[in-house]
């Protein structure tokens, strides 16, 4: 068996109790129906259609459970593939499923490696695991072989989340020298032995200095996977970029793309590509612990959903309109938190009316009509209000719900 099969099957990631699926639903991204909409088929997807997904590497079940519960309250059609290597795993998200009486779900123990093996998909989740594999580049290409071939013009792709390096300081040379340390120890010995060091690393160690990190609080299995992984590897921006397209993939978009935006932080000087304004602006932010996106296929037409259209139907996530348009018509600037990053939100008081009209069934065409604003005032309001809720993750473009 190897390390990584190993440590799964003692400490099955996260750690979940299927017991909890009565009283809370753990939502984030990817996978989101909404992100899956706008970052992969532009907004416009036709909803009535089968969603073919398939969970790679899905753990303990929280991409899983998380998009069949959706898609149950949805209504919405939707045939489901669970692979992961290790059985306690797999067989905690089994559970999971079951106490929300979510069915039509295969499970499968095995390789995402195999991905093209288990059928054809419109859509792909990968969340937390291709840093583990010995060629991440492997399992991108695996995966990229698992999608349809109607995706590269129709929409679908990749939802996937990877290590950063700048936010992750300290836990490698942790993870190095518990490797050395404790090798050939079972992992029960190697966590007793790991959590009497770093509760006496001296106060200057990176990491202890982190307040970007908290796994190894959680629990035995958050610990484990955080700094005693035999296989982990970070990406930066311009990594990710190049592992993406020896794949077959490119960026769709990242969930948060303020992070990225360079023109936040600094002057952009003209020379820089779009790429290396991505590199430079995490550099400058220094605290991404993960890269959170969706990918398309290499060459593929269609790009998220913008907001020009006006058929596209807006929706607020992680807010709620009426409160915010409340904040933002009293001039407020609502303030925002990603990972120990803080922002604003800024935006004119003449936007509250439109704000206040988004509830996921209305297009912005219809948002414009209902406010009665003059429409190049309309219009010149949406593009502030696309490129602050859009750019920090609180505004999707979607016809989940049409």
């Amino acid at each position: 068996m190897s390390q990584v099969k190993s440590q799964y099957e003692a400490y099955p990631y996260p750690a979940r109790d299927p017991a909890d699926e009565a009283k809370r639903l753990i939502t984030g991204s990817p996978s989101h129906p909404l992100e899956i909409d706008h970052f992969l088929f532009g907004g416009r997807r036709d909803w009535s259609q089968p969603l073919r997904v398939l969970v790679a590497g899905g753990g303990t079940g929280d991409g899983l459970i998380q998009l069949a519960q959706m898609m149950a309250q949805l209504r919405r059609p939707c045939e489901m593939t669970y692979v992961d290597l290790s059985v306690a795993s797999r067989r905690i998200a089994e559970a999971r499923a079951e106490v929300r009486g979510l069915t039509g779900i295969r499970f499968v123990t095995g390789s995402l490696l195999d991905a093209a093996d288990l059928g054809v998909f419109d859509y792909i989740d990968c969340c937390g695991v291709l840093h583990h594999l010995p060629d991440p580049a492997a399992g991108f290409a695996a995966l990229r072989a698992a999608l349809a071939p109607e995706a590269a013009e129709l929409g679908g792709g990749l939802g996937f989340m990877v290590y950063a390096p700048h936010g992750r300081a300290g836990v490698y040379p942790l993870q190095a020298a518990f490797g050395a340390l404790y090798e050939g120890l079972a992992p029960e010995e190697r966590l007793k032995a790991a959590r009497s060091l770093v509760a006496a690393l001296p106060a200057g160690h990176p990491f202890a200095r982190n307040p970007n990190l908290g796994d190894h609080k959680d629990s035995d299995a958050g610990f484990y996977d955080l700094l005693l992984h035999s296989q982990d590897r970070a990406f930066d921006v311009s990594e990710l970029l190049q592992v993406l397209e020896v794949s077959g993939w490119a960026l769709g978009g990242f969930t948060i793309p303020a992070l990225y935006d360079l023109a936040r932080i600094a002057p952009v000087p003209d020379h820089l590509t779009a790429a290396q304004r991505m590199a430079v602006a995490e550099q400058l932010r220094g605290t991404i612990k993960t890269h959170v996106a969706y990918a398309l296929p290499l060459g593929a037409a269609r790009l998220p959903a913008t907001g020009r259209d006006r058929a596209s139907i807006p929706h607020l996530k992680g807010v709620q309109a009426g409160p915010l348009a409340q904040a933002i018509a009293r001039g407020a600037t609502p303030k925002l938190n990603f990972g120990g990053i803080e922002a604003a939100l800024s935006l004119p008081k003449e936007a509250a009316p439109l704000i206040a009209a988004i509830d996921g069934r209305r297009s912005i065409a219809q948002i414009m009509q209902t406010t009665k604003l003059d429409p190049i005032q309309a219009g010149a309001l949406w593009a502030k209000v696309h490129r602050e809720l859009g750019d920090w993750g609180l505004m999707l473009y979607s016809r989940a719900l049409a």
